[in-house]
């Protein structure tokens, strides 16, 4: 009896210690997900602020990763963790500068990208003065699709600190100071409501692009600073400049070799050299240009208007075509209307006569306005390569001096005018 009770008494103990344990709540085992944001927290922690954003669609605030707003502080490196991350990243993403005036050097935004990518300007980007930091260009953009830059600050080239150092106008082949922004292999990019000042040479230069749209976009530096085209482009198509206000030491507008579907309107030019097709022939294998267009415009003391200009020791052998001029407004404008195939800046070129370059299909409509020399129109086309297709109707362009009276001269052009003033209707 006794080895039996005691036999029972083990029993139920057992029993009581099982009903214990199975009355504690079992340990929880982590999910993957809770260890991963566990590692994830810890090394966030240790590592600090990071430029990475956290799932698709980030913004990367350069402020934030270490540039200074104050205009002396080399804030390069900042941008360019700024763009990395940003262009690593997929979905739409944003690098915000801040207001501030921020001083960088070389900027060379590499793509492509893994989705859009905007720089939202706010602030000023300032480049560097030591010419020695670049390579060649101050920003540029290659290969990145669906790129959008847009803001009220400014892109400043502090140009007039180094302008000195151009020596173009002697020197035929000189060394380019670089260009402010660039957009190399891009598609579908557009750029609005910035400011370009002072370059060192080129405010903007196209190359190679399909889709570019420039909108409300102010591009300014002095009148007689070197070399300081507004906006270039070559070797691209479908190429869209509106509500563009331009005032530069060279051409408003430049439309190189090769460039195709350009529509330019609500253009306000000066001071500048005007809205140029060219220069062309200038180097070999270059290609057409065709279908553009140019309406709406306002020209104002320009040393231009609208210009058609071509190497006559052309080394390209190429066709100009398909040119319109449409409402454009000449404000005491110096040659409102040109077509100059014997182009040849500071006399340092070969004349030649033996231009292999082919200008026809030209309109001219309803330009109207002043011009501030005798001679509002120029077509001064070559002897072995006329002028053909021009057509002039309705231009109204008056010299308003008193030591001469308003004339057009045409050399090698073949075409018709109507409702053009009888003294420029010299085709």
């Amino acid at each position: 009896m006794a080895s039996s009770s005691n036999a029972l008494r083990i029993f139920l103990l057992v029993l009581v210690v099982c009903a214990a344990h199975a009355g504690k709540p079992a340990p929880k085992e982590k999910s993957e997900k809770s260890e991963k944001s566990d590692k994830s927290e810890k090394s966030d922690a240790a590592e600090g602020p990071s430029a990475e954003a956290s799932g698709p669609g980030g913004s990367f605030d350069i402020s934030k990763l270490g540039a200074s707003g104050d205009g002396k502080t080399e804030s390069t490196k900042a941008f360019m963790e700024a763009w990395t991350s940003a262009c690593g990243k997929e979905g739409e993403q944003k690098i915000l500068v801040p207001k501030g005036d921020y001083l960088v050097g070389p900027l060379n935004l590499s793509g492509p990208c893994k989705g859009p990518v905007t720089i939202q300007l706010d602030g000023n980007l300032l480049g560097t003065t030591d010419l020695a930091q670049y390579k060649a260009n101050w920003i540029e953009i290659i290969k990145v699709d669906n790129l959008v830059i847009s803001g009220a600050g400014k892109l400043d080239g502090q140009g007039p600190k180094v302008w000195e150092n151009n020596k173009c106008d002697k020197k035929y082949d000189c060394k380019i100071l670089p260009n402010s922004l660039v957009l190399d292999f891009c598609n579908n990019a557009t750029v609005s409501g910035i400011t370009l000042l002072n370059a060192k040479f080129f405010h903007m230069n196209i190359f190679q692009c399909k889709g570019v749209t420039v909108k409300d976009v102010t591009v300014t530096a002095p009148g007689d600073s070197p070399n300081t085209d507004g906006i270039h482009m070559g070797d691209s198509s479908d190429v869209t400049i509106t509500g563009t206000t331009i005032g530069v030491g060279d051409d408003c507008i430049s439309i190189g070799p090769g460039t195709s579907a350009v529509n330019i309107t609500g253009v306000t030019c000066g001071p500048g050299h005007g809205i140029s097709v060219g220069s062309l022939g200038r180097y070999k294998d270059e290609k057409d240009v065709t279908d553009i267009n140019v309406k709406d415009c306002v020209l104002k003391k320009t040393t231009n208007g609208v210009r058609i200009k071509s190497y006559e020791d052309a080394a390209s052998v190429l066709t100009a075509s398909k040119l319109n001029y449409e409402n454009i407004a000449m404000e005491d404008v110096a040659n409102p209307i040109i077509i100059d195939m014997k182009y040849c800046p500071n006399k340092i070129c070969t004349s030649n006569g033996g231009s292999k370059v082919t200008v026809k299909d030209v309109t001219f409509k309803n330009i109207t306005g002043t011009s501030s020399t005798p001679e509002a129109v120029s077509l001064l086309c070559s002897d072995k390569t006329p002028c053909t297709g021009v057509t002039m109707a309705d231009v109204k362009v008056e010299y308003k001096g008193t030591n001469n009276k308003t004339m057009a001269v045409c050399t090698n052009a073949k075409g018709t005018a109507t409702g053009t003033l009888k003294e420029l209707s010299c085709l």
